[in-house]
């Protein structure tokens, strides 16, 4: 039987010539949270659409947030008590009914250095608890030092004289956003990554369609829709100039850092949270690993391959350092990435202070811009978007059903999970290889499972990347619209941040688990791993950099694969 959801070489084909055929109601550009939530929306209202992205989904923002569903507690401090509440209530559809699979609850600890926070941080917190009303989570609860120390030991006692301990959300956010893309695809949208807009098509002073071209072949296809979806981030101002009229926001791009350090370098049995003078610091627990991040900062250069420099990593070093026993140093750090936030611009100089919230614009008839928010709303703002759509349509359009569309691999999670053991024994798999791939493809496992029953060497980890299994490669290139080697290291897993030689060993490996399915020859097989080997070289020279500015030119000085 087809699967519907399936992104791979054929799908990808069918989905152009679709394009290139067809008239859609609605075309969304971008393939991050925001725009494959749009194409979801649209497709679940009954409407024909097609998305299309130029790169890979999730390329940009959506694969280099914090990992987090959350309400922002700092959003309390300034009063956006709408903002928050909106978050909390997306938090608890993604992690009861969305996709369980892919959002799990994570518990932070809040240290308090002085005693009168606690009433004060502890009001918020009763607030924060409130606004996102039942939803499964542990409420907050108040720690004494020597009850916080025995969760956090890495703390320096003298930095606390309490805590409190609340409970958030946490997710792979390329996989969610490329399960996104897959459920609106399973739904009937026309669905291809490496499909860049180069232009629009325009009937007189309407946008009627884009002109697409396919970066695999380079042939341009028209594409042609009654509405078009501008959903593309940091990118949005520029798609607005290829309409060739100004557009009624711009966007700002802040730019944020991550380290991935291995769980042994900090004793925690808790996230942490920690306030700085410019941004918030977690600490997330990932895995074998920790997340440490994030700074907050204005970021004009390369919009695709945002660098970190060795300021960006100094900075977060210096904060966390602040309140650790035993330090981190340059050599704990496995993995390093960079992501823009897309900021309304206008309200402040500084980017820390810019609005999460979103806007949706119509700048021309025929178009629909949506910009700004954060990525736990991503399904408001698509659902605005498509609001905004629907008032462009000349016919009536059902309101919005993803609130109750639970995304490719939920249904049935649950039972699955319960059942794992019974999976484990009659896959040969231990059980917790069985739970690794339950909590990255929730009831999609069969698939995985029938491709290593069929060949039991899917089975064994990846060479060089133990947590991860080689069917996973496969799946990626088969099921999930992987086209390169970087695609697979990057954002179908987390290879690429989680090894310390940032997925080096487990490159060619992957390559030929790829070029099974993707037809490659040796040439290709060879191609790839070298530009992914220039890729991470340029990485780390740039974070060898002082500067920005430096650090965006070694960055840029690697191949992109696809130039």
């Amino acid at each position: 039987m087809t699967d519907p959801s399936r992104l791979g070489l054929q799908q990808r084909t069918a989905a152009l010539e679709r394009m290139a055929s067809e008239v859609f109601d609605v075309v969304v550009i971008g393939a991050g949270a925001t725009g494959s939530g749009s194409a979801l929306d649209a497709v679940t209202r009954g409407l024909s659409t097609a998305l299309v992205e130029a790169r890979d989904f999730a390329a940009g923002t959506s694969s280099r947030s914090s990992k987090l569903i959350h309400g922002g507690l700092r959003y309390l401090e300034q009063k956006d008590f709408a903002l928050v509440r909106e978050a909390l209530r997306e938090r608890s559809l993604l992690l009861n009914t969305l996709a369980p699979h892919l959002v799990r609850p994570v518990p932070f600890l809040f240290p308090l250095h002085e005693h009168w926070e606690r009433a004060y941080i502890g009001a918020g917190m009763m607030l924060y608890d409130s606004l996102g009303g039942h939803q499964g989570l542990p409420r907050h609860r108040h720690l004494t030092k020597r009850g916080a120390l025995r969760l956090a030991p890495a703390l320096k006692p003298d930095v606390l004289v309490g805590a409190i301990q609340y409970y958030d959300g946490k997710v792979d956010d390329a996989r969610h956003t490329l399960t996104v893309a897959r459920t609106a695809a399973n739904y009937g949208a026309a669905v291809a990554s490496a499909a860049r807009v180069v232009g629009f098509l325009r009937e007189g002073a309407r946008v009627a369609g884009v002109r697409v071209r396919d970066e695999q072949s380079g042939e341009e296809i028209a594409v042609r829709a009654r509405m078009v979806v501008n959903a593309t981030g940091v990118w949005t101002d520029d798609l607005q100039h290829l309409v060739g009229e100004r557009g009624k926001f711009q966007v700002r791009a802040s730019k944020g850092i991550h380290l991935v350090v291995p769980r042994d370098r900090i004793q925690l049995d808790t996230g942490l949270i920690l306030r700085t003078e410019k941004s918030v610091l977690f600490v997330i627990p990932w895995g074998r690993h920790w997340i440490v991040g994030t700074t907050d900062t204005d970021w004009n250069l390369d919009k695709a391959h945002p660098a970190a420099s060795a300021r960006d990593i100094g900075y977060v070093l210096e904060h966390v350092n602040a309140v650790l026993e035993q330090p981190l140093t340059r050599e704990d750090v496995e993995g390093v990435y960079a992501g823009l936030r897309p900021l309304l611009t206008g309200e402040s100089e500084n980017t820390s202070k810019l609005s999460r919230e979103h806007t949706v614009a119509a700048p021309v008839p025929g178009l629909v811009a949506v910009a700004g928010g954060k990525y736990t709303t991503y399904r408001v703002m698509a659902r605005d978007a498509i609001d905004a759509v629907a008032r462009g349509l000349d016919r009536s359009v059902p309101p919005s059903a993803t609130h109750v569309t639970e995304l490719v691999g939920a249904e049935g999670f649950r039972a699955l999970w319960n059942g794992r053991e019974r999976l484990a024994a009659a896959s040969g798999l231990h059980v917790a290889r069985i739970e690794h791939l339950l909590g990255r493809f929730g009831s999609r496992i069969h698939d995985l499972l029938e491709l290593v029953e069929a060949d039991p060497e899917l089975g064994r980890p990846l060479p060089g990347a133990d947590d991860y299994l080689a069917v996973e490669v496969r799946y990626a290139a088969s099921h999930e619209g992987a086209l390169h080697l970087e695609d697979v290291l990057t954002r179908r897993t987390r290879i690429s941040i989680e090894t310390f030689d940032r997925g080096l060993a487990a490159a060619e490996p992957a390559a030929r688990l790829m070029a099974d399915v993707l037809g490659w020859s040796e040439a290709d097989v060879a191609r790839e791993v070298e530009r992914y080997h220039g890729r991470v070289a340029a990485e780390r020279r740039s974070q060898e950099q002082a500067d920005d500015r430096a650090a965006d030119l070694e960055r840029l000085a690697a191949p992109d694969v696809r130039a």
